[in-house]
């Protein structure tokens, strides 16, 4: 049974570089760390699953078999992909989903297990689809940070919206690939020395 790899985000070439897309953009990053592609084009290690609807890719992290899988839904129906991947709440314990928390600052990741989605409709979906919260969860995150190193953490639904999709800056952008290289770092532990360890690892600081 291989460790499922999610990365959450919306389709579409008007979404690349989107807050709410930073799932697929860390995604894509952890391909690369693990040798399993290097963008989302078909034949470049990814390819289209017709019947998940979504884009999959096969990989090895030390001995353990790991499919990378970006839902081709929007954020709202991620649940549909995943279900065809996780079919039992034994399986649903080696799923890992990454995705956008605009609760955390730019630079930092949260590492969680078998927690309510905290408001999040991708991540609302998977419990839905799974039928249980029992998986892991990579928090990635997108806010500004304050001098207290809190984030900024826009209030309103729409001010929320209208962040959530707006375009990563260029600095920001920078930052991101720095965060996704210690995602994927995060991820190889999760699977070669379980989730915990993982977790006292990258939740520090």
């Amino acid at each position: 049974m291989p460790y499922i790899i999610a990365g959450l985000g919306n389709p579409g070439a008007e979404y690349e570089n989107t807050r709410h897309n930073t799932g697929r953009i860390v995604l894509e990053t952890v391909a690369k760390e693990c040798g399993a592609a290097d963008s989302f084009a078909d034949g470049d290690g990814f390819k289209f699953n017709k019947k998940l609807n979504a884009h999959v890719a096969e990989a090895k992290i030390g001995k353990e078999r790991v499919a990378l899988v970006a839902p081709d839904t929007f954020m709202n129906l991620s649940g549909k992909a995943i279900a065809g991947l996780v079919k039992s709440v034994k399986a649903a314990e080696r799923l890992v989903v990454i995705y956008d928390d605009f609760a955390l600052p730019l630079g930092r990741i949260k590492i969680s297990f078998n927690r309510s989605s905290g408001g999040h409709n991708g991540v609302e979906s998977i419990i839905k689809a799974v039928k249980t919260e029992a998986f892991v969860r990579v928090r990635v995150g997108t806010a500004p940070e304050k001098s207290n190193g809190d984030a900024k953490v826009p209030h309103g639904d729409e001010k929320v919206l209208k962040f959530i999709l707006s375009k990563f800056k260029e600095d920001e952008i920078k930052t991101l690939k720095k965060v996704s290289k210690r995602v994927a770092e995060a991820i190889e532990v999760l699977v070669k020395e379980g989730r915990e360890k993982a977790m006292s690892v990258y939740n520090a600081g």
